[in-house]
């Protein structure tokens, strides 16, 4: 079974960017991503969107599961029906945000 980091390593490599490289367009520190694709260290959410989207790949290509399996969110409140509304807000903007990706449309930040 390959790993996230085997995955992040063949996208990588399809984008032709060297490890270097592939940290400087994803902002990442380049010893974290050596970690990442070693399997010394395992990505974030974040990272991984952000490493998806500097190899010019997709989350779902990079671990193999749906955006919603791998979110996590941790809400403080004393209302626990807020939380899961944050959850599914979460959800929704990152969906979008893969979806907007997935058809080559830039973020203009």
């Amino acid at each position: 079974m390959e790993t996230i980091g085997q995955r992040v390593d063949a996208a990588r490599e399809r984008a032709g960017l060297t490890q270097r490289q592939l940290a400087a367009r994803t902002g990442l520190p380049q010893a974290t991503l050596s970690r990442v694709i070693n399997g010394t260290r395992t990505p974030k959410t974040p990272e991984l969107l952000r490493i998806a989207a500097a190899a010019g790949t997709t989350f779902a290509e990079l671990t193999s599961q749906d955006l919603p399996e791998r979110v996590q969110t941790a809400a403080r409140t004393t209302n626990g029906g807020a939380a899961a509304d944050l959850r599914k807000r979460l959800l929704y903007f990152m969906e979008i945000d893969v979806h907007l990706d997935d058809c080559g449309i830039q973020d203009r930040r």
